[in-house]
């Protein structure tokens, strides 16, 4: 399946959750009738990767202690305010492990999705990151300025993993109509879901932001069309959020 960008549109980003008298977010419920999905979209905690600043790409590695942490915390985030149906999560054992205890306070099994994996790096993978300005010069280049255009020598093209991810969240969405699902993908996807979510174009890409490990992006599909309800939300991860210094994935 492709996605088709005539499908989506530029949605201004919106406070979905209501605050009770207390304070407290009430779990979330679909509006506007039973057919909207919302998808909870969570980056995997910190990996030996992101620790030693690797390009990881498809490059399997495992989740730090505080990844693990980071983890848990958003699990409870979730666990204290949606009424989340099913969990799925990219085969990447980061990722993967992720889900698992997203999945574990709900008492759900992890449903491996391949599409949601982060970008095949190529011969970057495994490579530090301050090693690939000088080993790829336009390669690399590309990524830092126009990442929508990008390719990662001898790996995929943003655009081709844009079009997979798109397509994988699709599939999700309309398996679980009006549902709640969440989905413990990468970087780079959740970078590029956001962007075609609020934008409708991959060519706005350099004006979204990364998100940071284990954060919480929502959104929401319904006859069709996307938006991004909330990008990035990390809050409940107290004094362990880990956020990028250069770009690793």
């Amino acid at each position: 399946m492709r996605w088709n960008k005539g499908l989506f549109r530029t949605a201004n980003m919106r406070q979905s959750s209501v605050k009770s008298e207390s304070g407290a977010i009430s779990k979330l419920k679909s509006s506007g009738g039973d057919t909207m999905t919302t998808i909870l979209l969570v980056r995997h905690g910190e990996s030996e990767a992101n620790r030693r600043d690797l390009f990881a790409g498809f490059y399997n590695v495992k989740l730090e202690e505080q990844g693990i942490r980071q983890a848990e915390l958003t699990a409870r985030y979730l666990r204290e305010n949606y009424n989340v149906y099913r969990i799925y999560a990219s085969d990447l054992e980061r990722a993967h492990h992720t889900g698992r205890i997203l999945a574990a306070p709900f008492g759900l099994d992890v449903i491996p999705e391949p599409g949601l994996r982060e970008m095949d790096g190529g011969e970057w993978e495994g490579a530090v990151f301050s090693s690939l300005a000088q080993r790829y010069p336009e390669d690399f280049g590309l990524w830092q300025t126009d990442i929508a255009r990008a390719r990662c020598t001898g790996g995929e093209t943003v655009r081709q993993m844009t079009e997979r991810v798109m397509a994988a969240l699709e599939k999700i969405a309309l398996e679980n109509e009006g549902k709640i699902v969440a989905a413990a993908s990468h970087a780079t996807p959740i970078r590029a879901a956001m962007t075609m979510t609020i934008h409708g174009k991959l060519d706005c890409m350099n004006q979204v932001p990364w998100v940071s490990n284990a954060s919480v992006t929502t959104l929401t599909y319904e006859n069709g069309s996307w938006q991004c309800v909330r990008a990035g939300e990390d809050a409940h991860l107290q004094g362990i959020k880990t956020a990028f210094v250069n770009s690793s994935v």
